[in-house]
């Protein structure tokens, strides 16, 4: 695995890769980086050429100064323009979290730059809308974006030597998917100047009360790109009601529930998330993809997100 970085308009966007082949996105969520893809980018590299990127506002890419320069839009353009710099002219995206809503907002704007598109635990932007409006259990879930959006919350995400997102590394050392090492490259990341702004500046960017008018917008053309969507039950902020309806916006879907997974599946299980990568991009048929059936697990309460 190689550090690198491009150019992209004003900003530089710092990358990992892997490998020859097909290119593979792989974009992070908060309050993660490139480092969370370590697992798979090994594990594609004997076929794909797979591209794990530092968003802009994180880790060693560029951070923006305008909390407008977060807008889903803006990051979208970012990732285009990185293929153009990589020559391809087709590529696939793996996103996760904030990395998962900025590739739902590519397979619409940009359907036929992509080959396939994969998402982890990030809502669909029209059903995450209606479940604001009409369950209040996820309205309540979802009460985090609020502290996230207040004045300074970077400066309350550092205090106490990261205090407030420290149970994110605590468990993984405790279940044994992270070591010491691990987490010191995450500490390393957020302690990078300007990367904690950057990471909550996603949030600030959000105009809410438009984001939850009933809008024909392009978020709610139906997306023809094959998709496969990977989905931690256990996940207390993104409720399993955002998969409910899906199929209305997506043309050829495949869903696979896990029920035994929290938000941090990629963590958590990520020799489950290869294999399903593996056969869901090597798959020549992809057409009338089905929708997996939930298997209830012994416990779906989960983790709290920070």
């Amino acid at each position: 695995m190689t550090g690198k970085y491009a150019h992209v308009g004003n900003l530089q966007l710092h990358y990992v890769d892997s490998g020859s082949g097909p290119l593979v996105f792989f974009l992070h969520g908060f309050p993660e980086f490139w480092y969370s893809w370590r697992h798979q980018l090994k594990a594609l590299s004997s076929s794909y050429h797979a591209v794990a990127v530092d968003m802009r506002g994180y880790n060693l890419s560029s951070k923006p100064e305008s909390t407008k320069s977060y807008r889903a839009s803006e990051v979208a353009e970012d990732i285009l323009a990185l293929a153009d710099g990589l020559g391809a002219e087709k590529f696939s995206i793996v996103g996760h979290d904030w990395g998962g809503v900025i590739a739902w907002r590519m397979a619409n704007r940009f359907p036929d730059r992509l080959d396939k598109l994969v998402i982890i635990n990030a809502p669909h932007p029209a059903i995450m809308r209606r479940e604001l409006l009409h369950n209040p259990k996820q309205l309540l879930a979802s009460s985090y974006i609020l502290f996230l959006r207040l004045p300074g919350s970077e400066r309350m995400l550092r205090a106490f030597n990261f205090r407030l997102l420290r149970p994110i590394l605590d468990r993984g050392l405790e279940k044994g998917y992270f070591t010491q090492q691990d987490v010191d490259a995450y500490v390393a990341a957020w302690s990078q100047p300007g990367a904690l702004r950057g990471s909550v500046a996603y949030y600030k960017a959000i105009d809410i009360l438009p984001a939850l008018r009933k809008r024909g917008e392009i978020d709610e053309r139906p997306i023809s790109v094959p998709t496969l969507v990977i989905w931690g039950e256990r996940d207390r902020n993104l409720l399993p009601g955002n998969l409910d309806g899906l199929d209305v916006f997506v043309d050829n879907l495949k869903v696979h529930r896990v029920p035994d997974a929290s938000h941090w599946i990629v963590q958590e299980q990520p020799e489950m998330i290869n294999r399903l990568l593996l056969d869901f991009l090597t798959s020549h048929d992809v057409r009338g993809l089905e929708v997996v059936p939930s298997i209830p697990g012994p416990d779906q309460l989960g983790d709290r997100r920070p």
